[in-house]
């Protein structure tokens, strides 16, 4: 199947979040194919608000690096925007369900807590990923904007799904912005929202066995008339 083949349904199924990864780069040709499809998605007044920094090779070494040094020496994170409140009730159920999977096809047990650490570390290694995308924009925006930027997200997922490329979108990638803005020489008017670790999935990873399903229909949305 190529990326032409797959319907968008298919990519809906298929997509999800890859947390391990192969020692394979993906070709240039593809990158550009890829985020070219995802700049199609669509934005308010067609603005097109979204910033992406695409560290491959010696710039994600060095990103992986800095990030790694700030988790394991406890720095303080410094998100660009205000960090999300805890999840409670149903959502925190959401969490902890799909925690549980992932963990248990790690072999990592609740109590063990240098299990549980080594874990997180991972985001913050890429997962072995070969590529990270971070994705931003202008920090003068706001949610609605954010929004549009959403829409852009989803959209270069699917497209790496069409094209057999693996992803996990990380909220943990905008906790050291300073490091992505000075890597990659950019203002400090780009406010970083998340990052995008990708390539082609390694499925020798336990992490990779994980499955989690969907809400029933009804707890999300309403029809009426």
């Amino acid at each position: 199947m190529t990326a032409e083949d797959m319907s968008l349904a298919e990519a809906l199924r298929n997509r999800r979040s890859v947390r391990g990864f192969l020692d394979k780069p993906v070709p240039q040709a593809v990158l550009d194919e890829v985020f070219s499809l995802a700049q199609l998605a669509p934005s308010n007044c067609n603005i097109q608000p979204w910033r992406v920094l695409v560290a491959s090779g010696a710039t994600r070494d060095t990103l992986r690096e800095r990030m790694v040094a700030n988790a394991t020496q406890g720095k303080a994170i410094q998100p660009d925007f205000e960090h999300l409140p805890s999840f409670e009730g149903v959502y925190r159920q959401r969490q902890v369900d799909c925690a549980v999977e992932l963990y248990n096809n790690m072999g990592i047990a609740r109590d063990d807590k240098a299990g549980r650490l080594r874990a997180t570390l991972r985001n913050f290694e890429l997962f072995d990923a070969p590529h990270v995308a971070f994705i931003g924009m202008d920090r003068r925006f706001g949610v609605t904007v954010a929004l549009d930027v959403g829409m852009y997200i989803q959209s270069l997922m699917l497209v790496m799904t069409a094209f057999g490329i693996g992803s996990c979108a990380q909220g943990s990638m905008r906790y050291y912005p300073g490091d992505v803005r000075e890597v990659f020489g950019e203002p400090d008017d780009t406010a970083i929202l998340c990052g995008i670790s990708f390539g082609y999935e390694d499925t020798a990873v336990d992490a990779n066995r994980t499955r989690v399903g969907r809400a029933p229909l009804g707890e999300s949305v309403t029809f009426l008339g």
